[in-house]
């Protein structure tokens, strides 16, 4: 949520912000309620104290006309205040509604685009790998080895869900440990368990509510809604709190299933496991000092830039324009690796830094110093990373000739020792071996 002062005192800028951005909001309407709004104040503040005034007079007056005239008139009066306070309240929860839905502003350093195209790519890494064979995208790998069951998957959920079955579920389970171990140990960050199922508040905290209802997962009867990333419940964690001084900078990071109604063209990315309603992310949230959240921005990137460096994938890094900007962030950096199956580069990261964007809507304060006033907390988030687009660059990125495809270096110690993976059982049997080929 944008400070009401800031669009009270600077609309222009406010205005021009949101042609950047190649969006609108109702930036006259909340200028018309805010100056009624404060006209109504002053209203309410006059006549309380004419209220005082005629209160502290009943006191000093005799019984007799006077004083029931007095009564009478200071009656009115009340009555006239709260017909105001109720107008004032009604104004408030337009007002509110109105500013929820007026998007981040983009720092004066992001670049000026008009979608997508307007992004601009910061450095690469790694060269992409030169193979002696037809190279298969990740669909044909992962059938070929049974490794997905995408008609199963369809039939227990519908569309866009699938089955991960044997070495590559393990390679899952694996890549999340290792990531999570990685951001905990070298990193710096705190893990944290949170729920999956969080109040609609939480949701308006972070962004995602009211705006983007029609892609969430609602359960209506008890207004719950199952959360699209970790970045809900962990952001909302210090929701209506003030942090007593010398807490911040807090990291934490966060394991979750994510679940999104995705909404995509027909014939778009139909194909594999790129685009699904359920996938898990390991998730980055940063509470900062406002001062510090630039250079946390560059921190963040770097720990995520680190997780793909370290499982040797080529990557870039893109700034993302204000015309692809989210509506909560006011910088961003996309991380996207390179997929020689699939012949594209996939998002695998999205580092924002939303200054006090989701501080002011979940109400997320600290103290600088003891006695201090409180300020809003600058908060971030970064895909540290996400899957299964991960595990898709690993299988391109590392499939061999016949079909299998080698587990990367770091992931072994994880996968017990196993080196690749090649084809699995067509059902199900016990084994109590390791499997290593």
């Amino acid at each position: 949520m944008l400070d009401l002062k800031l669009i009270r005192e600077h609309p222009e800028l406010v205005r021009e912000a949101l042609v950047k951005l190649n969006t609108t909001a109702p930036i006259d309407e909340i200028l018309a309620l805010d100056e009624r709004r404060r006209a109504l104040l002053r209203e309410v503040e006059q006549d309380k104290a004419e209220r005082n005034a005629t209160s502290r007079k009943i006191a000093q007056l005799p019984p007799g006309p006077e004083r029931e005239q007095a009564i009478n008139a200071m009656r009115a009066l009340g009555e006239r205040i709260a017909s105001l306070e109720h107008e004032l309240s009604s104004i408030e929860e337009q007002l509110n509604a109105l500013l929820l839905e007026v998007p981040n502003l983009p720092d004066p350093d992001v670049p000026v685009g008009p979608d997508e195209s307007g992004n601009v790519v910061v450095r690469t890494w790694g060269e992409p790998r030169q193979f002696s064979f037809p190279v298969r995208p990740h669909w044909e790998i992962a059938e070929a080895l049974h490794l997905i069951d995408f008609a199963r998957g369809v039939k227990i959920a519908g569309s866009r869900f699938y089955v991960l079955r044997g070495d590559l579920a393990r390679l899952q389970r694996a890549l999340i440990t290792w990531m999570i171990d990685l951001h905990v140990n070298e990193h710096g960050y705190l893990e944290v368990y949170p729920p999956m199922l969080v109040r609609r508040e939480a949701m308006i905290g972070t962004g995602n509510l009211p705006k983007f209802g029609d892609n969430l997962y609602h359960d209506e009867e008890t207004d719950l809604w199952l959360i699209p990333t970790a970045e809900v419940p962990v952001t909302n964690l210090y929701r209506d709190e003030i942090l007593p001084p010398d807490t911040l900078p807090i990291y934490h990071v966060a394991h979750t299933p994510c679940f999104r109604k995705e909404k995509v063209s027909a014939g778009r990315d139909v194909r594999g496991i790129k685009r699904v309603h359920q996938f898990e992310k390991v998730e980055l949230v940063k509470f900062v000092a406002p001062e510090t959240s630039d250079e946390e921005l560059t921190k963040l990137v770097a720990d995520a830039e680190d997780v793909l460096r370290r499982l040797e994938l080529p990557y870039r890094v893109v700034q993302i324009c204000t015309g692809d900007l989210s509506f909560t962030a006011a910088k961003k950096y996309d991380l996207e690796v390179w997929a020689p199956g699939s012949q594209e580069w996939l998002e695998v990261s999205s580092c924002s830094n939303f200054r006090d964007f989701q501080a002011r809507r979940a109400n997320i304060r600290y103290r600088p110093s003891e006695g201090a006033r409180p300020q809003y907390v600058h908060t971030l988030n970064g895909s540290g990373l996400a899957l299964p687009r991960t595990l898709i660059a690993i299988m391109e990125n590392y499939q061999r000739p016949d079909g299998s495809f080698e587990v990367p270096a770091v992931l072994r110690p994880y996968m017990h020792g196993q080196e690749s993976i090649g084809p699995q059982p067509e059902f199900g049997r016990a084994s109590h071996s390791a499997h290593v080929h």
